[in-house]
């Protein structure tokens, strides 16, 4: 026990005179996580709380332009500009002035009116309930609502967009038809035939905790992404500890101790966990305490920090054994501080920190599996969002441990055959 916390105040000195190290290990993850976190929560406010402003080319003139403004204005997501120009609309959507332009072809309602008047026409003279009349069927050209986008816009808001107006022109079609019926079964214009609101409808479901809704929020969703990365990032200082020991001869004068290297390698486990708890109650005070402050939403931590701990006990071990093992392979620091961080950014890849798991491809999902941040930020967001309990957050936190018992013991086994006589 003595030799092991011997070895553990070496660690903490090494570590309280690298200034520089410090700052990597506590000052760049919190500036990371208050970056991102800003410009994301800004992308989604300006996606759902912000009128984005769009040009309309009003060609038809008729009702049916006049119900798509209508929609586009009741929707509060648009600042309409109407404008006169299509070629004028075009280029200034090119240039990145606006996101978006909609041109409403001519003589729009007009057609509609007569191909569904034509239809109903016919389908009313199958049944007898009109005299049929052989009457010459005008050809009416196909009428395209035209959408241009700034080609630096996102494709997911290209689709959001498609298919809002996809829905809006549908509903446009069948309320017309609707109309178009009841003119031809009754004189009568204010007697309802047809109920044309929407049958079926769609309702969000939120997750109800003490009878109030959970409504995620980015910063519920970055605090835990961004805590796993600054965990996984300690296995750069930490490897390049260990190489720099290596290379200085410490190593060397410990073996003619009785120390074993597992004891060495135990006394910077429990330093670096140290660290990797402190980066997280860091974490957490920025997004219950700054965050508020800086207009973004309070991290709700309530009854959740026993197993958030727990989570960060298991990803800091499995950090912490991948950081113990690069050392102990790497022979240079110039090996093991780029690998090491490249390492990360490609698992934090890989475990979904960046981009979402299910919107990777399908042999990309199947990789993220293997990386041990991807087992973390699971567990994170099964705390943080999916209220579980501890059961069910077991199979994440014994990969974790699993992970960090197989590096290490690989380290040992390797650094032993590698100094062996």
């Amino acid at each position: 026990m003595h030799k092991l916390w011997a070895s553990t105040y070496k660690e903490i000195l090494l570590l309280i005179r690298d200034f520089g190290g410090l700052v990597i290990l506590f000052v760049m993850p919190l500036v990371l996580i208050i970056t991102i976190t800003l410009i994301q929560d800004s992308t989604f406010k300006t996606v759902n709380d912000t009128k984005i402003p769009i040009l309309i080319v009003d060609q038809d003139k008729g009702v049916i332009s006049e119900t798509i403004l209508s929609d586009l204005k009741a929707s509060e997501s648009f600042e309409i500009i109407l404008e006169k120009d299509e070629a004028d609309a075009k280029e200034l959507v090119f240039k990145g002035d606006y996101q978006l332009a909609i041109v409403i072809p001519e003589n729009l309602s007009i057609d509609l009116t007569k191909k569904i008047d034509q239809n109903v026409e016919g389908i009313l003279a199958k049944f007898g309930i009109e005299e049929e009349e052989v009457k010459q069927v005008q050809e009416l050209t196909k009428k395209e609502v035209m959408l241009f986008f700034d080609p630096a816009t996102q494709q997911a808001f290209k689709t959001s967009v498609k298919n809002g107006i996809d829905k809006m022109i549908s509903k446009i079609e069948t309320a017309a038809v609707y109309k178009a019926f009841q003119q031809q079964l009754t004189d009568d214009a204010s007697e309802v035939i047809f109920e044309t609101d929407s049958f079926i409808s769609f309702k969000e479901i939120m997750p109800v905790k003490n009878d109030k809704e959970l409504v995620p929020n980015s910063v519920q969703h970055n605090v835990p992404a961004w805590t796993l990365f600054a965990i996984f990032f300690i296995i750069v200082p930490l490897s390049i500890n260990i190489v720099k020991e290596k290379s200085q001869g410490t190593f060397v004068r410990l073996r003619t101790n009785p120390v074993s290297y597992a004891t060495v390698l135990g006394g910077k486990t429990i330093v670096y966990l140290t660290v990797c708890l402190l980066q997280f109650v860091f974490m957490l005070l920025i997004g219950v305490y700054l965050f508020p402050e800086l207009g973004l939403p309070r991290l709700d931590i309530a009854n959740r920090l026993p197993m958030l701990l727990l989570v960060t006990v298991f990803s800091g071990l499995a950090a912490i054994g991948l950081g113990l093992l690069l050392g102990t392979v790497a022979k240079t620091q110039e090996q093991s501080a780029p690998f090491g961080a490249t390492f990360v950014v490609i698992l934090a890849a890989m475990g979904g920190v960046w981009v979402p798991v299910f919107a990777m491809p399908k042999v990309m999902q199947a990789l993220s599996n293997l990386s041990p941040m991807n087992w973390g930020l699971n567990a994170y967001y099964d705390v943080f969002l999916r209220n579980v309990t501890f059961v069910e957050i077991v199979p994440e936190i014994s990969l974790l441990l699993l992970f960090f018992i197989s590096t290490t013991l690989i380290a040992i086994v390797y650094n032993e055959k590698k100094n062996a006589v």
